[in-house]
């Protein structure tokens, strides 16, 4: 089997893929797809340093490998709430909360 090369996309040695010249995962790309349902020209308003070209290659890497990236994501997804779940609250915020302030 052949690789497929992304134009604008390069895999790091522990296999993330980034956009070539940048420190941006092709995940942050597709999480701004994702999460906010954007498309390629408002993904390209908020990263105006991206070219249409490099989030467009972003987005077919996706494609090609969708239900890896997707089983990455939700992974993060599940170490974030496993990190929250495990932090305690602040004093400040227990305060506020015993005087009403906070839900």
């Amino acid at each position: 089997m052949t690789d497929i090369v992304y134009a604008h996309i390069e895999i790091t040695a522990n296999g993330v893929p980034f956009i070539t010249g940048t420190q941006i995962k092709v995940e942050e790309i597709i999480l701004d797809y994702l999460a906010y349902g954007w498309d390629a020209d408002e993904i390209h308003k908020q990263h105006p340093s991206l070219s249409l070209a490099q989030i467009h290659s972003a987005l077919a890497y996706y494609y090609d490998h969708q239900e890896e990236l997707d089983r990455e994501i939700e992974q993060g997804l599940r170490e974030v709430e496993d990190i929250k779940a495990s932090i305690r609250e602040s004093p400040a915020r227990l305060k506020l909360r015993a005087k009403g302030l906070l839900s």
